[in-house]
């Protein structure tokens, strides 16, 4: 007998028909074989509702009895869901968070998990209950409630999906999110009408997505799918159609380079000029920030010059001042320029296909600029390449990529694993869609259930078979990136890390290509740019080694970076690039530091 987690969110529970028809949508799941655990959120607009009522008697409201009021929200929807299902004749059972032993730090309104017990869910469970819990919630070590922030119910559901899963039972063990959306599709309908609904996407994928802006389910809960390979479905409350599967990566995926694309509209972009190339430096740059609990998206650290260098990334803009705030200090300590700016939108394409496939950021450069779109910041990642633009283009460029990469088309792949809905059997995965499970000690699991929403680096790894090409004051000029890169694919040499900062009004572009072709690369390069700017200055260094961090949620949370570039600091060791996703950090150092940087990293993170 399979378990089913049910989660549905606040339009798919918002009226009295609502909830009946989510009642019976449970009913069919456990009808076809399956032992059924049921998430909701609040009803509707109660959250909006009570934050509303709070900020009417006072405008700064206790952070714990806000978590005291809000937690009620979910507490009616749980106990409305019960009743359903008894209506119904089924016998059920509400928990709330605390009752089901959700335990959390205690950060009120934000709080994270550290861990959840399963003995009352599985004794419901097997007296043939539908067990219903209060998503969004829990409780603190010393028993005060806790809530979730953002995304909170998605990350309860699928938390509980990855603790059942691992209870004993040998149970397999889907989580489905239930929406007001048939699934994901391959970027925001509402701004390209002819995106597709996607059937299958890897957690890595959707990871990615999710932190881009794509807000069919929030990264969190993503993370616990991906740390314990918990299956996930995305489907509409109001149709039985198939979703989209969020599954562990197979080889089929690989095919297809671009699953899709994103747009981040209210982004900030930072550059700091004139800091010194010396070891430490991003450490305290992004530990002053990490403590005003600001997350950094794009980073564009290139190669330092006589001495100094600049680093450039974006944030929230809404997190601007405190970022701006946050770096006063150290900007006046070393004499250092800053310069920001808000209008500003990121655009970014995602595919594990990328990895392999040449001419990826060729296409995509290419379609920006017969768009006549000017790129201020260019990041890449493992499957993942981002640019910054004026936020006037930002929709312009989303559909030139989306057009592009032809996501509209249907992707290959492999069919639907069967039973998603219930309503055709027990939960059964297809081999061929959902690969075997990541194999974990029985330690590093009994770890992971301890430490649930902890980020655990699983692995750290060291390259160094690419040497970096680096271009100063390139004319900031639309197509010139494409120019060169069109160049790069069309003589079949692979590009990985890019990174594009802006400074000045001019831009300075590095990347990396295989060691062995490096001069080839440089040779092509030039000649792009003597035809855009002789002024421009070209270097190519065969003396780098790449240190890698792999892992789940490494962006977002704010440690990771601040842990992995400290520890370079504490030893002397120069950071010349940085690349950042939410599934790997890579840092760019000289070769001959190499082997001593993946040894503090690898003690810096406990990984052997």
């Amino acid at each position: 007998m399979a378990l089913v987690v049910q989660k549905f969110g606040g339009t798919s529970v918002a009226t009295a028909e609502k909830i009946m028809a989510a009642a019976r949508r449970a009913i069919r799941a456990q009808q076809a074989g399956n032992q059924v655990l049921v998430v909701v959120s609040a009803r509707g607009d109660t959250t909006d509702e009570l934050i509303e009522l709070a900020q009417q008697i006072t405008d700064r409201p206790p952070a714990r009895e806000m978590d005291m009021l809000l937690a009620t929200g979910e507490q009616i929807s749980i106990a409305l869901m019960a009743m359903a299902l008894h209506t119904l004749g089924q016998p059920a059972i509400s928990f709330t968070g605390a009752q089901v032993g959700i335990v959390t730090d205690s950060v009120h309104t934000k709080a994270r998990i550290k861990s959840i017990t399963t003995d009352r869910v599985v004794k419901a469970l097997n007296e043939g209950k539908i067990v219903i819990v209060a998503g969004f919630q829990g409780v603190d070590e010393n028993d005060n409630v806790t809530t979730l922030g953002r995304g909170g119910s998605d990350t309860t559901a699928a938390a509980l999906a990855a603790v059942m899963k691992h209870a004993g039972t040998g149970q397999e063990v889907a989580c489905e999110i239930y929406t007001d959306v048939d699934g994901v599709y391959t970027t925001d309908p509402r701004i390209v009408p002819e995106a597709r609904k996607i059937d299958v996407i890897s957690y890595d994928e959707m990871l990615e997505l999710a932190s881009l802006g794509a807000g069919v389910m929030h990264s969190r809960s993503i993370e616990f799918a991906s740390k314990f390979d918990v299956p996930l479905m995305v489907r509409s409350s109001f149709s039985d159609a198939e979703g989209t599967w969020i599954v562990p990566e197979a080889d089929w995926m690989r095919e297809v380079v671009v699953c899709g694309a994103a747009l981040a509209r209210d982004e900030a972009r930072v550059a700091i000029i004139g800091v010194p190339d010396q070891p430490g430096v991003s450490h305290r740059v992004f530990s002053a920030i990490a403590d005003r609990n600001v997350v950094v998206d794009m980073i564009a650290q290139g190669v330092g010059s006589e001495g100094k260098a600049a680093i450039g990334f974006t944030v929230l803009d809404r997190d601007l001042p405190a970022t701006l705030e946050a770096l006063d200090v150290l900007v006046r300590e070393w004499g250092a320029t800053i310069e920001h700016e808000k209008s500003v939108s990121k655009v970014s394409i995602v595919g594990i296909g990328m990895r392999t496939h040449t001419g990826v950021a060729e296409k995509m450069f290419a379609a920006l600029a017969a768009e006549n779109v000017n790129l201020k910041m260019i990041t890449t990642a493992d499957v993942k390449i981002s640019v910054l633009v004026d936020r006037a283009d930002g929709v312009r460029a989303l559909r030139a990529v989306h057009q592009a990469f032809d996501l509209a088309a249907p992707r290959p792949g492999a069919g639907l694993p069967p039973g998603g809905n219930g309503s055709k059997g027990p939960y059964r995965p297809r081999p061929g869609v959902l690969p075997p499970s990541n194999t974990r000690t029985l330690g590093e699991l009994a770890y992971d259930l301890s430490n649930m929403e902890e980020v655990r680096v699983t692995e750290i790894s060291l390259y160094t078979d690419q040497g970096r090409i680096t271009i100063f004051d390139l004319p900031d000029r639309p197509g010139n990136c494409s120019r060169i890169f069109q160049a790069i694919a069309a003589a079949g040499i692979i590009v990985d890390m890019i990174v594009q900062n802006l400074i000045g009004g001019k831009a300075e572009l590095s990347f990396s290509v295989p060691l062995d072709d490096l001069e080839r690369a440089a040779h092509l390069t030039r000649e792009v740019v003597a035809s855009i700017d002789p002024r421009a200055r070209i270097s190519a260094d065969g003396n780098i080694a790449r240190v890698i961090a792999r892992g789940v949620g490494m962006r977002t949370h704010t440690g990771v970076a601040r842990k992995m570039f400290g520890a370079l600091a504490k030893r002397g060791i120069n950071i010349a690039m940085i690349n950042t996703s939410e599934v790997r950090l890579a840092a760019v150092v000289d070769r001959d530091r190499g082997e001593e940087a993946l040894a503090c990293l690898k003690e810096a993170f406990g990984v052997s």
